[in-house]
């Protein structure tokens, strides 16, 4: 016996979901007889239709304190804190280089954009380049 249609019927009829509704195994022929809504919201109050009840978490608790946007604070993640001082370091290291003459100044505007690319991973690193760049 297909009762998809009734189901239909009775989850439009008593505004809950498909899955919710179950039809009595000794009462489907009168279920299977029910044409008209008032005819399933009779079957319903019989008992001969029973709804589920919702499952999962019913309530969600209310936070403690209120957040928009502009409460907010997040921390500065660690690793945007450490490419500053990396980055803050080499161009430091960089502009003493240049005011040695050690570096042109074509030299250290290259240099500037390998360090904002991440490229050098240390001043150790960055010095190896410039000792290998120079031979």
């Amino acid at each position: 016996m297909n009762l998809k249609k009734k189901k239909l019927l009775s989850a439009r009829t008593l505004k809950v979901g498909k899955k919710r509704i179950v039809f009595l195994k000794e009462r489907l022929e009168e279920i299977k007889e029910a044409i008209t809504k008032q005819d399933i919201k009779d079957l319903k109050k019989d008992g001969a239709i029973i709804i589920k009840e919702v499952k999962g978490r019913k309530k969600v608790k209310k936070r403690k304190s209120k957040r928009s946007k502009g409460n907010i604070r997040k921390k500065v993640k660690k690793r945007k804190s450490k490419y500053v001082t990396l980055t803050r370091k080499l161009r430091k290291y960089i502009s003493e280089l240049k005011e040695q003459g050690k570096v042109s100044k074509e030299e250290v505007s290259e240099i500037r954009k390998k360090i904002r690319n991440k490229i050098y991973r240390s001043k150790t690193h960055l010095k190896e380049q410039l000792g290998g760049s120079k031979k």
